[in-house]
């Protein structure tokens, strides 16, 4: 990951929710994807792939959207935390 990436997910402040606002529609489609763009794409290094499962640690999301985008498949289904929770933006 980009170093200076890195120094600035350090800035955000994190409420995290005890219900993932994430959810992986079918295991089963993740394991049929080839490119996986979902972990080659979010800047926060959400998802991994851990043995057959594809593994969603939602409480470091930066909220951007992109895991949504690139599914080729719209196999994610990503909304906005509960209220009061997510990530808290500080500039700087």
């Amino acid at each position: 990951m980009n170093e200076g990436l890195v120094d600035k997910l350090y800035l955000l402040k994190y409420e995290v929710d005890e219900e993932s606002h994430l959810v992986i529609k079918d295991q089963k489609v993740c394991s049929e994807c080839e490119h996986k763009p979902c972990i080659n794409r979010c800047p926060a290094e959400v998802y991994s792939w851990e043995g057959d499962r594809l593994q969603v640690a939602y409480e470091n999301c930066v909220e951007c959207g992109v895991c949504k985008i690139v599914c080729p498949y719209e196999n994610i289904d990503w909304r906005y935390p509960r209220g009061g929770y997510g990530v808290s933006f500080k500039f700087g």
